[in-house]
């Protein structure tokens, strides 16, 4: 008997199934980018956006022929300096570009006048004092300036800053007080002035030394010029700041010529002006406070020594000219004109009180017969010259100390 058997019925595999429809997205057409841009104002953004574009590629050759036609808006690459009288190198009208400055014994009399002028000319300033001879009154009226910072250092004492120019004044310059200590007068000159120099080497700062007069002792040439060696007493009562200042001027020297420092040499020749120390022993300060006192004026020796006489702020142009100048010195910074020490007390006496009397004294050991400087060189070099005459100055002198010896 024939058997039947039916085929089981089978499902189909997966792998036969029939393959199932996936939708896709459809592209967008023209019309959906059309509806896009035209939303929300894009298109607007767009138009105006090619705009500019288009325009600041079709102006940019006018612009950059206006930029050539006027150096001056091009200030990066403009040469000031061949284009100014400025001794920044900044022509007139124009901001010089600030600095940070050092001036040690900053807040002393000439240092002080200095800081003015610096912060005026938009320079940032730091003033290195150790007050022994310097008063902070002198600089009071800045401690709220933002770009001036006061420190309490002697630079026997190395120090570490951060600046592009060092006027370096610090030591005692007047005979009362480098007497007083004159080993410290001349380890300030020659220490502080090693350190000054050591970080104008570290940190490529231009460097300028303030020497005196003093380094030509009792001369023996006259006028003195920068060329003149000098006559001076080498162990004698003065010799701590004379020849602490013409040892600085030779590290100064050295270490231009051993270590490439940019340095400038100064020697100042007798200044006058307010802030001046009272009692100081310089012969100005001694017989304006004398006769503002009613006290008599003391004249050493028969009175006949010559000195010559600048103001204060002339000695500042004169630095200022030497510190921006290519030239490195010395330089003769002072007044020619001459006085005896006779004449002047004259002129005192015309200023302040025509019943002053004068009273003599034996005169002090190595006291210089002659001091007036020759400034062709200054003259030449720096365009520099005095420009107030004694006459002008001493009454501005006087004010002030009038003030302060009624403030005793």
């Amino acid at each position: 008997m024939k058997q039947l058997h039916k085929s089981p019925t089978h499902a189909p595999s997966p792998a036969h199934a029939p393959a199932s429809k996936i939708s896709k997205p459809a592209r967008p057409g023209p019309r959906t980018w059309v509806g896009y841009l035209l939303r929300e104002q894009r298109l607007l953004f767009v138009l105006l956006g090619a705009l500019i574009a288009t325009s600041f590629f079709l102006l940019r050759p006018y612009l950059f022929s206006l930029s050539a036609s006027n150096p001056t808006e091009r200030s990066p690459i403009f040469n000031f300096a061949a284009h100014s009288s400025d001794p920044r190198g900044v022509p007139a009208g124009f901001r010089p570009p600030p600095r940070r400055v050092v001036v040690t014994g900053g807040a002393g009399f000439v240092g002080s006048h200095l800081v003015d002028r610096l912060l005026e000319q938009g320079d940032s300033v730091i003033v290195v004092d150790n007050f022994f001879t310097g008063r902070k009154e002198n600089v009071a009226h800045h401690l709220r300036n933002p770009r001036f910072e006061l420190l309490r250092h002697d630079v026997v004492e190395p120090i570490l800053l951060e600046v592009d120019r060092i006027y370096h004044l610090a030591c005692p310059a007047s005979p009362v007080h480098y007497k007083y200590n004159p080993i410290k007068t001349i380890k300030t000159n020659v220490m502080g002035t090693l350190n000054m120099l050591g970080l104008a080497k570290r940190i490529g700062a231009r460097f300028l030394l303030t020497s005196t007069s003093e380094v030509y002792g009792d001369p023996l040439e006259h006028p003195q010029k920068e060329t003149y060696w000098g006559h001076v007493n080498p162990i004698g009562v003065r010799s701590c700041y004379d020849e602490g200042k013409r040892t600085a001027e030779t590290l100064t020297m050295d270490y231009h010529r051993g270590g490439g420092v940019a340095v400038r040499i100064a020697r100042i020749f007798n200044t006058y002006g307010p802030r001046m120390c009272l009692d100081d022993g310089r012969v100005v300060s001694n017989f304006v406070a004398q006769a503002l006192r009613k006290h008599p004026m003391t004249v050493y020796g028969d009175g006949k020594q010559t000195r010559s006489f600048q103001y204060v702020s002339d000695l500042v142009a004169g630095l200022m000219a030497l510190m921006e100048s290519e030239h490195i010195g010395p330089f003769n910074l002072g007044n020619p004109g001459e006085f005896t020490m006779l004449e002047l007390a004259e002129v005192v006496k015309e200023t302040i009180d025509p019943m002053s009397t004068i009273e003599f004294k034996p005169n002090t050991a190595d006291d210089p017969h002659m001091r007036k400087p020759d400034i062709t060189k200054a003259k030449q070099l720096l365009g520099w010259e005095p420009k107030v005459s004694l006459k002008e100055g001493l009454p501005l002198m006087v004010t002030d100390f009038r003030k302060r010896i009624l403030d005793e």
